[in-house]
């Protein structure tokens, strides 16, 4: 039996949040560890300085992942420990490293480990690209993107859109495009009975979820909208909003009475706990992400380990992973498009078909899959 590698994930891990990010690195080393690989993590002990940090906190409370080892040890804004971690993984000289980019903030940092580990000509350094030019756009973003590119040996992104992004910047290193595997790490479905009494929840209405963190390309307006339109009004619909805003929330509160659909919505601005994730989608009928703009999404992947259909945006690789008509509805980021896959899915009674598709659907996004197409990149790349 061969010998057990040496991975290293580099990015945001526990007490971090991440915002789904650090859940998708700690599933990846269970992945790794349960392929008998050597994994650890490398986080962060500050991600964010808190004066741009939108939200109200950057850290759960929630228990660390089991049998996973992380190590918080990068601080985005002092250089000394980004020398300082480079030249410890450099010194480990693992067999791959993984580097979770997504945002140009992160790029000295990131980029400055990099550096420092392919001084070992061991190490092959593979970046997962959550994004590469990013939704909330700034200046100096593609020079800062530049610099983390620049040592990265190998690509992987998780949507077409972003693999058309990173060849205006790289058209030479190797580049897998693999979607998103499924977040199956928020324990079994419960009843939706046993959901909506754990919400406080009536059962005589159906409810839409719109989940994750509140963000204005995430289209919770168009959704609020969609929810006003006489398209569905003769139905008995409720919306679930779960999640911490990083918007405007008082903009969005006087939405709902301009909409005169206060009464219709049910506000959560708070961040999830991974063990209430289960409760949202049970209790949800039809989970609806009207994103404006996307590159991939986690919250897809939640609700096909919850076997939940969904409307998403024709945007970023939303259509890859939903396809039209059969686990969901792909529309035009637009109100009126919006209310009418709303209304065909319970008007039609889509439900049972749909998830019953979706039970499909979901076993093209294994962890399997996703090792497999890093190792094949892995194999490309040349010391």
């Amino acid at each position: 039996m061969p010998d057990a590698r040496k991975i290293v994930i580099v990015g945001p891990a526990h007490p971090l949040r991440g915002g789904g990010m650090s859940t998708f690195n700690e599933r990846l080393a269970k992945a790794y560890a349960d392929a008998g690989e050597e994994v650890q993590i490398v986080s962060f002990s500050l991600q964010y300085p808190s004066i741009f940090f939108p939200g109200k906190s950057q850290f759960t409370d929630e228990p660390p992942p089991e049998g996973i080892r992380i190590s918080s040890t990068i601080n985005s804004i002092n250089p000394f420990t980004w020398i300082k971690t480079g030249n410890r993984i450099r010194r480990l000289k693992p067999d791959i490293v993984i580097i979770r980019y997504w945002i140009p903030f992160m790029g000295p940092a990131l980029g400055c480990i990099a550096r420092r580990i392919r001084k070992n000509k061991h190490t092959k350094i593979i970046a997962i690209t959550d994004n590469v030019i990013p939704h909330e756009k700034r200046k100096g973003d593609k020079a800062l993107t530049r610099y983390f590119l620049k040592p990265i040996q190998g690509f992987i992104t998780m949507s077409g859109s972003v693999m058309s992004d990173l060849e205006l910047f790289d058209v030479i290193k190797p580049k897998t495009l693999c979607l998103h595997p499924l977040y199956d790490n928020y324990g079994d479905p419960i009843s939706r009975n046993e959901a909506l009494e754990k919400l406080d929840l009536s059962p005589d209405f159906n409810y839409l979820l719109f989940f994750g963190l509140v963000r204005k390309y995430k289209g919770l307006d168009l959704l609020l909208r969609a929810l006003a339109s006489d398209k569905l009004a003769h139905l008995p619909l409720k919306l679930l909003v779960a999640g911490e805003f990083y918007d405007d929330y008082e903009a969005c509160s006087k939405l709902l009475d301009e909409l005169g659909i206060r009464d219709k919505v049910i506000m959560n601005n708070e961040f999830i706990p991974n063990a209430e994730v289960v409760r949202y989608f049970c209790a949800g009928s039809l989970v609806v992400q009207p994103y404006r703009d996307a590159t991939q999404s986690g919250v897809t992947q939640v609700a096909y380990h919850f076997n939940k259909p969904m409307v998403v945006s024709n945007v970023g690789a939303l259509p890859e992973m939903v396809p039209d008509g059969v686990a969901g509805y792909v529309v035009k980021p637009d109100p009126e498009d919006i209310a009418e896959a709303i209304r065909k899915y319970f008007d039609e009674n889509k439900e049972p078909e749909f998830i019953e598709n979706v039970k499909i659907e979901k076993k093209n996004y294994s962890w399997d899959i996703f090792l497999k197409a890093i190792d094949e990149l892995a194999d490309k790349i040349k010391i």
